[in-house]
């Protein structure tokens, strides 16, 4: 997931994009509510993690401004107001989820993941193709009965690709899935990615092709792998 954080507390930032992003999260970072609109402005985030207690305005505002434009965007918002009344205010205002600091990493991870089921981005539970089978509520995939050992941008790109269902990912549409704003993923970067995961997954039913000039396409196959095509995505 592309997730974009809204805190101001440095202490908060370092811990919280270190332990998303080993759990395979990509992270983008402001620390400035009035700066929320301009970041959402392009729909590649799948979730926004929002702090209430920011220096130029108070993080209801925020919410609820961005209830306008972006309604589906699922919301959680962190803060250090735990009183009932502020809990009731934040859902009110647009909120998702609601979670109090101090709060635990594994908790914020499993409503995370809650949260992603229920957006209109929502990852779903299981998908198999062939004899690949993804578990996208964990981020873990299997070939037949054996776990496929991936590193986070690998499993990343396998799970653009199964949630496309069958059509073309783009390659600049597979960066913005995968990369925070201070990620440097070129396209030659991708493609050792993406040819990294294809080895690993080519004794399986499927394949990943390469659409010449276009991207990649996931599909299941019972011949040779890996070939360019000239397929044009629908």
């Amino acid at each position: 997931m592309r997730i974009l954080l809204v805190e101001d507390d440095p202490l908060i930032v370092d811990g919280l994009t270190r332990a998303l992003r080993q759990r395979g999260h990509a992270v983008d970072v402001l620390g400035r509510g009035g700066e929320v609109p301009e970041a959402l402005r392009e729909p590649v985030h799948d979730l926004l993690l929002l702090d209430l207690g920011l220096p130029d305005i108070d993080g209801l505002q925020v919410l609820s401004q961005l209830r306008k434009r972006h309604p589906a965007l699922p919301v959680l918002v962190l803060t250090a107001r735990d009183a009932v009344e502020s809990r009731v205010a934040g859902l009110d205002a647009g909120a998702d989820d609601y979670l109090t600091k101090p709060f635990a990493i594994d908790e914020l991870d499993a409503r995370i993941r809650a949260l992603a089921r229920r957006g209109s981005r929502a990852l779903k539970g299981q998908a198999r193709i062939g004899s690949l089978q993804l578990d996208l509520d964990q981020r873990l995939a299997r070939l037949g009965a054996q776990p496929l050992s991936l590193t986070p941008r690998e499993y990343g790109v396998l799970e653009a690709l199964v949630l496309a269902e069958g059509r073309v990912v783009s390659k600049s549409v597979m960066r913005d899935a995968l990369c925070a704003w201070d990620d440097d993923l070129s396209s030659a970067a991708l493609d050792v990615h993406v040819h990294r995961l294809r080895r690993k997954i080519e004794c399986g039913a499927v394949e990943i092709r390469t659409v010449r000039g276009f991207g990649y396409l996931l599909r299941e196959v019972a011949g040779p792998a890996g070939e360019e095509t000239p397929v044009t995505p629908s």
